[in-house]
Order: C-alpha cells, then sequence, then structure tokens
C-alpha cells in the first residue's frame, strides 16, 4: 500500500507542468472526446476514432485474450492459479448472475450474453485506471500518460443498455408472442385506473435504460473526477502544503479499483440477467 501511494505521489510530481498551469486546470477536460483524424460518418451517426472509442478496442481485445487465459486451460487435479481464477469468475457469473435473473431454460442461451458483458465492463472500468499514453494529450509533441475510462462517457454506457433492452424484449416477445408479452406490463386494475397505470409501466420499460446506463457512467465518471481534482489542487493553488491532497486521491483510488469497479460490472450484467429473465417469465 506504501509504494502505491508513493509511486501515485511521485507520478503526480512529475506530470507535465503546463498540465497543471495556475488557473488553468478543469478536471472536466479529461472526459472531453475529440476527433482524432478525418471526420467518419453513416448519415447522422459521427464514427470517428476518438480517446473513447481507443479504449473499447483496447478493452475488447484484452477481453478476449482475458478470457482465452483463464478459461482455455486443462482442468488439473492440482488447479494452478490460473484456472482457480477462471473458476472464480466462471462461477460468479453461472451461480450470481446468470441463475439469480434467468430462468433456467434460458441460462443456456443468454449465460454468454451476461458472462461476457461482466467481463468487459470490468475490464474497460479498469483500464480507466492505468496510466497510458493513448488519451489523446501531448506535451511538446510526446504523449501524456494519463487516466480515461470509457464508461465515464454516457454514450458507451447507454450503447451497453440498448443492448440489453432490445434483447430483453426481443426474448420476451419470442418466448410468450407480442399480445401476452405487452399485455403482461398490464396490472390486474380497475379500468378507470388503466389509463394512468399503462403509461406509469410503459415509462417504467424506458427507465430501465437509466437504471443501467446512467449508474455506471455518473459512478466512473464521479470516481475519476475526483481523483483528479484532489491531484490537480496541489498544482492549481502552486502550494505544496496541499500535498496530503494527493494521498486523498490515493485513497479514492484504490476505493474505485478495488471496489467500484468490480461492483458496477456485476450489478450491470445482474439487471441485465434479471431484465431478460423478467421478460421470458412475466409471470414471475
Amino acid at each position: 500500500m506504501r509504494r502505491v501511494l508513493a509511486a501515485l505521489t511521485a507520478l503526480a510530481l512529475a506530470a507535465p507542468a503546463n498540465a497543471f498551469a495556475k488557473g488553468d486546470f478543469d478536471p472536466s477536460e479529461e472526459f472531453e472526446l475529440h476527433r482524432w483524424g478525418p471526420k467518419l460518418a453513416l448519415g447522422p451517426i459521427d464514427l470517428s476514432l476518438n480517446k473513447a472509442v481507443a479504449y473499447l478496442l483496447l478493452g475488447t481485445l484484452l477481453t478476449c485474450l482475458l478470457g482465452i487465459l483463464l478459461m482455455r486451460v486443462r482442468i488439473g487435479v492440482d488447479p494452478t492459479n490460473r484456472q482457480t481464477v477462471g473458476e472464480m469468475v466462471y462461477d460468479v457469473a453461472q451461480s450470481q448472475v446468470a441463475e439469480q435473473g434467468l430462468p433456467s431454460k434460458a441460462i443456456g442461451r443468454w449465460f454468454p450474453y451476461v458472462a461476457s458483458l461482466m467481463l468487459f465492463i470490468w475490464v474497460v472500468n479498469m483500464l480507466g485506471f492505468i496510466p497510458l499514453p493513448i488519451t489523446g494529450e501531448t506535451w511538446h509533441g510526446i504523449p501524456v500518460w494519463g487516466i480515461y475510462a470509457a464508461t465515464s462517457s454516457i454514450s458507451v454506457t447507454l450503447a451497453l443498455a440498448l443492448m440489453t433492452f432490445f434483447f430483453t424484449h426481443f426474448e420476451g416477445i419470442r418466448w410468450n408472442g407480442p399480445v401476452r408479452y405487452f399485455k403482461s406490463w398490464i396490472p390486474e386494475v380497475p379500468k378507470p385506473m388503466l389509463l394512468l397505470i399503462v403509461p406509469l409501466e410503459i415509462l417504467g420499460q424506458f427507465m430501465r435504460l437509466v437504471s443501467l446506463s446512467v449508474r455506471l457512467f455518473a459512478n466512473m465518471l464521479a470516481g475519476h473526477m475526483l481523483i483528479l481534482t484532489f491531484i490537480g489542487l496541489m498544482f492549481v493553488l502552486e502550494s505544496l502544503w496541499l500535498a496530503p491532497a494527493v494521498l486523498l486521491s490515493a485513497v479514492f483510488y484504490m476505493f474505485e479499483v478495488v471496489i467500484v469497479v468490480s461492483i458496477q460490472a456485476f450489478i450491470f450484467a445482474a439487471l441485465s440477467a434479471i431484465y431478460i429473465g423478467s421478460a421470458i417469465e412475466p409471470e414471475h
């Protein structure tokens, strides 16, 4: 722990001075997405490369490599550390995510999705706390090492939420038929109350997008903002008396890495399983 704190302090003190010039430091600028290279568009959709896309591509590659590394192993009587970690990840995805949210008849079909979702979000979240030279910032032409979480962008978390939203209603209609499925949204209440209840039920379905996307986005954004603010405070005010603020940022850093990163990945995957499962068996 002491080595981690010392390393973070040294990293902050070694950062380019102009990046923390007095009066110029704004933590929110770290989350602005500037286009890299020429603009790529598909109609109104901007497909240009930026740091969020770069982090997502790197996260996708690392997720695939991590899955192969942990799962493509020979099962032995005396398990290796790699096998142990792989079995632990699989057990969490199977028993705590899939089996808790999905009906047994749908686990075989949707377990790969919720397990991949959990692992992918965990990897992308974790990448957000590893200093990398792909933030797009430069200092005298040299890439600056910094931290950035792709999941601190609402467009990224909303895209993930939209996948679950689509799969939820697709499975609901596939298993129950459109009439029975949409009828399940309407509770048994006196008819005069239907004018009030039906719009609320429909709104509740769309609020699932908020519960998925905003929770992940807000937690990752707030964590990074706190870390950047406490580190930058000393340089903005140009006072070494605020050096303990760097230690406080290290506490937030460890809290995010050890707790928030994993919890947010687990919650997103668990809620996705619950939403899909409730659409397949709406009576439950």
